[in-house]
Formats: C-alpha cells, sequence, structure tokens
C-alpha cells in the first residue's frame, strides 16, 4: 500500500511541474511555482468550486453524448450525470481528487440515499466512517483504498476527516478557516450572511461584516501575496491574470468577487455561500446542495454512476487516445489559465481532432478576458464559434462568484 501511495504521489508532482512551472527554480516566479506545486500534491478542493447548473446549461447535453472534464472533487462530474450522457471521462492531475471521485462512486453504487447524503452532505459522523470500513473501503481500487487508509499529519486516517467535517479539510478548507479567523480577530462574523432573509439583508450584513475587511492593512498584505492564494488552488500564473483585473490591485478584485457571492444571489439558493461563509452545506432541500446531492436525483446517478471513467492523466494526454470525431462535450474549468501557449496549442490540437461537429468547450477565467485569441493559432481556432452574449448571461448566473468570465466556445464546421 505504502508503494502506491507513492507512485500516486509521485505521478501527481510530474503532472503538476508540467502543468505550472515555466520559469527558472531559482528565479522569483519559480520558487513561487514550486511552492505551489508542494502544496498542490495534497487534496485542495473538498467540493469543486464551478456551478454545475450553468454547466449544464451551458453544454444542454444529449442522451448518449460523450463528454470529457477535469474531475477536481466530483461534484460536476457526477452532476453531469443527470444529463444522461453515455460516458463522462473524468481526468485530473491530482490522485488526491482521483480518490476522492472514486469514493463517491461507490458511494452511489453501495449506499443507500440516507447514507450518501450524511457522508458526502453532511460530512461529520462516525457512522461515516463504519459505513466505509464495511461497505466502501473493500470496493475500492487499491490505489484509492490505499489513499483514504493513508495518515495526515495528524496520524487520522485520511478517511477520519468525513467524521470531523470533511469540508473543512484539503487546501481549501483550510484557506476558507483562515478567512473565518482572520475575520474573527476583526470582530466579524461572517455567517451573518447566511441569516439574511433577503438580497437586501445580504448586502446589509456584507457591508457591517466583510467589505470592512479588505480595507485592513493585514488583509492587504495578505492578498498581495501569491503564496497566501494557492488554498484556492490558484497558481502564479492564474495570481498574476486576477491580480490585473481591476484597477486598485487584488485587494479590491476578491473584495468584488466575495461581493457578488454574499449580495447577488439568495443564499438559501447558494451553496457556494454556505460553504464560503457557513464552511458546510444548508441541508438536504435542493437547490442548498449541490445537484449530485439532491434526493431527487439519486436513483438516476446509481443507475449512471459506473458511465464515470476516471484517470490521472492530463486533460491533452486522455484526449490523444480518443478517436477523431467522438466527444460531444469539453469543461475544462480554469485550467487554461495555468498554461503557456505551447500547451494551449497542444490542447486545442487535440480538441479540434476530437471534437464532433456541434461539440461545446466551458471553461472559465480568473481575469474577465477571452484568453485564447492570438495565443491559439488561428487555423484551429477557427473551427469554433465564440459565443460571447450567451457566455456573458451565463456568467452572470454562476453562483460560485469568484471567476472574472465564463465561455462557451462550439464546433461549427460540418
Amino acid at each position: 500500500m505504502a508503494g502506491i501511495g507513492r507512485f500516486i504521489q509521485r505521478t501527481t508532482e510530474e503532472g503538476l511541474k508540467t502543468a505550472v512551472h515555466r520559469h527558472k527554480p531559482l528565479s522569483r516566479r519559480g520558487l513561487q511555482e514550486r511552492l505551489f506545486t508542494l502544496a498542490f500534491r495534497q487534496l485542495v478542493y473538498p467540493q469543486i468550486w464551478e456551478d454545475p447548473n450553468v454547466d449544464r446549461e451551458a453544454l444542454q447535453l444529449k442522451s448518449g453524448e460523450r463528454l470529457i472534464a477535469i474531475a477536481s472533487g466530483g461534484c460536476n462530474a457526477l452532476s453531469y450525470l443527470i444529463d444522461d450522457p453515455k460516458e463522462v471521462l473524468a481526468v485530473d492531475l491530482n490522485g488526491a481528487h482521483i480518490a476522492l471521485n472514486r469514493l463517491k462512486i461507490a458511494g452511489l453504487e453501495w449506499l443507500d440515499q440516507g447514507e450518501f447524503f450524511r457522508f458526502f452532505g453532511r460530512a461529520e459522523s462516525r457512522a461515516n466512517i463504519a459505513v466505509y470500513d464495511e461497505k466502501l473501503r473493500p470496493r475500492l481500487d487499491p490505489a484509492s483504498r490505499a489513499y483514504w487508509d493513508g495518515r495526515d499529519l495528524s496520524g487520522r486516517r485520511r478517511i477520519d476527516a468525513f467524521a470531523r467535517n470533511f469540508y473543512r479539510h484539503g487546501l481549501l478548507g483550510r484557506f476558507i478557516g483562515a478567512g473565518h479567523a482572520v475575520a474573527k480577530l476583526y470582530g466579524a462574523r461572517l455567517d451573518t450572511v447566511l441569516q439574511a432573509d433577503s438580497l437586501a439583508e445580504q448586502r446589509q450584513a456584507f457591508e457591517n461584516e466583510i467589505a470592512p475587511l479588505f480595507e485592513k492593512r493585514f488583509v492587504r498584505w495578505l492578498a498581495r501575496r501569491p503564496s497566501a492564494l494557492y488554498g484556492l488552488g490558484i497558481p502564479p500564473a492564474q495570481y498574476t491574470a486576477l491580480a490585473s483585473d481591476g484597477p486598485d490591485g487584488i485587494a479590491s478584485v476578491l473584495k468584488r468577487r466575495v461581493e457578488r457571492l454574499a449580495c447577488d444571489f439568495p443564499v438559501r439558493e447558494n451553496y457556494f455561500a454556505w460553504q464560503a461563509f457557513g464552511r458546510r452545506y444548508a441541508g438536504a432541500a435542493a437547490p442548498s446542495v449541490p445537484p449530485y446531492l439532491e434526493a431527487a436525483h439519486f436513483p438516476a446517478l446509481r443507475e449512471r454512476a459506473s458511465r464515470i471513467t476516471l484517470r490521472h492523466i492530463s486533460f491533452t494526454e486522455r484526449l490523444q487516445r480518443e478517436q477523431a470525431r467522438s466527444l460531444d462535450a469539453y469543461v475544462l474549468l480554469d485550467a487554461q489559465d495555468w498554461m503557456n501557449d505551447a500547451t494551449l496549442t497542444a490542447l486545442w490540437s487535440e480538441i479540434a481532432r476530437t471534437a464532433k461537429p456541434g461539440a461545446r468547450v466551458i471553461f472559465r477565467t480568473a481575469a474577465d478576458e477571452r484568453l485564447l485569441p492570438g495565443r491559439v493559432p488561428d487555423e484551429i481556432l477557427s473551427l469554433f464559434r465564440y459565443d460571447a452574449g450567451r457566455s456573458q448571461e451565463l456568467g452572470a448566473k454562476d453562483r460560485s462568484s469568484i471567476y472574472g468570465a465564463f465561455h462557451l466556445y462550439q464546433r461549427h464546421d460540418a
């Protein structure tokens, strides 16, 4: 088991080096990139931070279609099953994310709906550990079993996080926890937003409790350090794009994103707000949890769970194994923010080769920018139509609120 764990870690690190490292090791940016790689070797996203409702509306998946997506925490890949695709290819460079996805798939296949929700919706019961040992552990592949049986820095098995609010773990969970600790130092309570009964009350809570924090000298100092945002899964290249998305510096950009999360959507309908300001989900009633956790979808997801194909590999490498014109949809999350021009071109060359006519490609960017024109050759990009109006409309609906823009491309040649 230890050998499997070392293999997972080594494969993760090698893939991340290829994706993130752009500068010499002893340069300032090179050191930042290597610190990020070190941090990203562990679990980053206990919950994915892109809105699956927006993804599904953009993709308009039809029964029998095939799509490929970055797996991350699995919330979106599982939610796509609602639309009855033939197959969801889910890839990730992070071995911990692969292990989390396999655990969720095993949960769909072997737990009843109540057990599944307690495990992944509440994620803070000792009963979850007994369920893991009795029902899930025997059915996991060796690599995933080795990951969850492995020990964290405290000496506990990693699976024990599901008895102690799993969503407070991982880089993202700890980053959010640190934000709550800083707010508490200044006498502010972020969860006040969740007690509001209207958008007006949400805005008042934001103005009273959250907005003043972004004017604090210590908070602004922290925001200027790329390493402070590693907990959001933001590598140095993406930090640069984020910082350039406003005239007043990174703190003002972050403030606008948090304001949107707190004020633009009713909190009862926004589980991203519950995770950010409450560090948990509100409850079982839709739509305060990700779609894959909604009780109404459980029977269909259980039946279709085997349609997810997980691979610990890069997006481009997985596409290279696909036949020409074999895929209907592509979900890139924000991964392209990490890529240089050569990597982007290699990726879109494979997308162009494997895309069926009418195939849809969606992704997000940290800044409000198109990203691809001028970086991907015109002979490749001209095969796809960018829907600017639809992209802007869908971006406005994205409850996660942390990105600068949402983008939708569609293959238009016959």
